[in-house]
């Protein structure tokens, strides 16, 4: 790994002139793509359009051989507030009563969270300031989650009469039933160390080391075999959908076919070797 970071960004130049970026995209020398939520006037809400950015930057990264790891971040006191509720508000006016950006909305969303989970490539989230709703569900939905002492998750939809059952999806998938029903049934924010008992989140990090910290552990898991890393992220997710003898079969093959891959050759042969492993990423 480079010991400097070199970094490009690769939203300036697909974004229209005069027309803000609500991802940031910034790749750096070694592989830790960063991607920041930049619409802090609206708590950077999943909006039609900022659902519609992460998305086709996800997709880009999916194929890019230089992005190894994500990180997703954010501008402002929020991480993320969840859906735009004027823009939900606006929609309601519509001929349908907004049944048609309804579906078309949640269908957005629910294709986000997915392409992180199915991501071939590692995603972190690094979250300061509060990820409520579909907020709560970008983190969770996330591989990996650290967090600053003052943020703050919650699931709050039973407030304003609408049950947040596609956060539930992904909250429901990190924490205990118990715990998920307590956040969707009360709709209460619980604080970063709370998020972390129940497994929400990682790590609670210091807020002024919290990017330093992020950044380096992406850097780390970049340092490996991007193959390996992929072949072991689709596993994980497949596996837990099954039951346990399925999961040892599908998991057993996984392993043979992952050892006839040359970094599994070339990773064995450098720790006999006592040497450090070359990538292939094959």
């Amino acid at each position: 790994m480079q010991s400097e970071t070199a970094v490009q960004s690769t939203t300036a130049e697909r974004s229209e002139p005069g027309v803000q970026e609500l991802v940031i995209s910034e790749l750096d020398a070694e592989g830790v793509l960063r991607l920041t939520l930049n619409d802090s006037s609206s708590r950077n809400a999943l909006s039609e359009r900022m659902l519609a950015e992460l998305h086709t930057v996800l997709e880009q990264a999916a194929s890019d051989p230089k992005v190894r790891v994500l990180v997703i971040a954010a501008t402002g006191p929020a991480f993320c507030a969840g859906h735009d509720l004027k823009e939900i508000t606006r929609a309601r006016e519509q001929d349908d009563a907004g049944l048609a950006f309804f579906e078309s909305l949640m269908a957005d969303c629910a294709s986000v969270m997915q392409a992180i989970v199915t991501h071939p490539k590692p995603v972190i989230a690094e979250v300061t300031g509060v990820a409520t709703a579909a907020g709560c569900q970008l983190v969770a939905s996330c591989d990996l989650a650290y967090a600053a002492p003052g943020a703050r998750f919650a699931t709050p939809g039973v407030h304003i009469g609408l049950f947040c059952s596609t956060p539930m999806v992904a909250v429901s998938r990190n924490v205990s039933n118990k715990a998920a029903m307590e956040m969707l049934l009360t709709g209460d924010l619980i604080s970063a160390d709370e998020a972390m008992r129940i497994g929400l989140i990682n790590r609670v990090v210091e807020a002024e080391d919290l990017t330093q910290q992020t950044m380096e552990l992406a850097q780390k898991i970049a340092s490996k075999s991007s193959m390996t890393l992929a072949t072991g992220k689709k596993a994980f997710y497949a596996q837990r959908e099954m039951p346990l003898a399925e999961a040892y079969a599908y998991t057993s093959q996984v392993m043979v076919d992952n050892m006839l891959k040359a970094d599994a050759i070339e990773g064995m042969g450098a720790f006999v070797e006592k040497r450090t492993p070359y990538w292939q990423d094959r």
